[in-house]
């Protein structure tokens, strides 16, 4: 088991130095710097501004030095942000994305599983039918679609909901609801198959006959061993999930790290692109490398294989 998990955190660190590396020669390729944009600047300022942020320098002294500023966890000063450094921008930003994310994550996995598990129990019925026709309909719509569409239904005519702002509780609403809409119906139709094929499953049937009761089969059994699919699901769900929340939070006017990545990439903010493009790239290697875990603890066949391959 150190084993597994040393050797996913060697290839996180491999990954994450790939991801540094592009991300910044990337930039770099771009026609035009952050300066452009601003109107009269004498070429005398533009030399100044580029010795402060240390683009006269050659390419690859700016490369060392960031990546030296990475490893210490400095992603360096904002250029359209007064007196901002990137790091302290994303700790100030982050948390109501963090909110935003992790209510989204759990909304989606338990009404996504629960509803998987009711159409599988209720196979070839009305509530499976309608319940497949909502997945296929919440993985159709995008969610900026869904959004704007919500955003003018509860919030603009019917008036339940703020239209924008993320204050109080019940702002939580729609954009939750706009971001886990496409997961849930995915995990829903995941669950589902996966809950189908174990209820068929020979142990499912001795268990019957052994005189279990349903619930004990249901938790012991068939969710324990239907859930994996949708373990695996989890890191790309919460890939999903945090790339989504850019535009979700441009939308509802949420002042989180997704409204900030928008207008740093309008603003060709080189330092805040790149720290935040890192710091989106360490939260899905780490949703990813959990995920990992996860499945291993709940599947010991695949921790003994684990060993043995190592």
């Amino acid at each position: 088991m150190v084993k597994y998990v040393l050797k996913k955190l060697l290839f996180m660190l491999l990954s994450l130095f790939i991801l540094a590396s592009a991300t910044f020669f990337l930039m770099k390729a771009i026609p035009g710097d952050p300066f452009t944009s601003e109107k009269k600047v004498s070429p005398e300022i533009r030399a100044l501004l580029e010795v402060k942020y240390g683009l006269d320098k050659p390419m690859y002294e700016q490369y060392l030095k960031y990546m030296g500023g990475i490893i210490q966890g400095d992603f360096g000063v904002s250029m359209k942000y007064l007196n901002q450094d990137v790091t302290g921008m994303i700790t100030q930003t982050f948390t109501a994305s963090l909110k935003l994310g992790i209510f989204a994550i759990i909304i989606s996995i338990v009404v996504g599983v629960l509803l998987g598990l009711i159409a599988a129990v209720y196979h070839r019925k009305l509530i499976d039918d309608i319940t497949m026709i909502l997945a296929v309909i919440g993985i159709a719509v995008p969610s900026f679609l869904l959004a704007s569409l919500v955003q003018y239904v509860f919030a603009f005519k019917l008036g339940w909901f703020n239209v924008m702002g993320f204050d109080g509780p019940l702002d939580y609403v729609l954009p939750v609801a706009a971001l886990s809409a496409s997961p849930i119906a995915f995990i829903a139709r995941l669950t589902r198959s996966s809950m189908l094929e174990v209820l068929h499953a020979d142990y499912i049937k001795t268990a019957k006959a052994k005189g279990l009761k349903w619930p004990a089969i249901m938790f012991k059994h068939v969710l324990r061993n239907g859930i994996l699919p949708v373990v695996t699901y989890v890191g790309p769900m919460t890939a999903n999930i945090i790339t989504g929340s850019v535009v979700i939070e441009q939308i509802f006017n949420i002042g989180g790290i997704g409204k900030v990545f928008v207008e740093s990439i309008t603003n060709r903010d080189y330092t805040m692109i790149m720290g935040i493009t890192i710091f989106y790239g360490i939260l899905l290697m780490l949703a990813r490398f959990l995920t990992d875990i996860a499945y291993v603890l709940i599947d010991p066949r695949i921790k003994l294989e684990s060993r043995k391959g190592a």
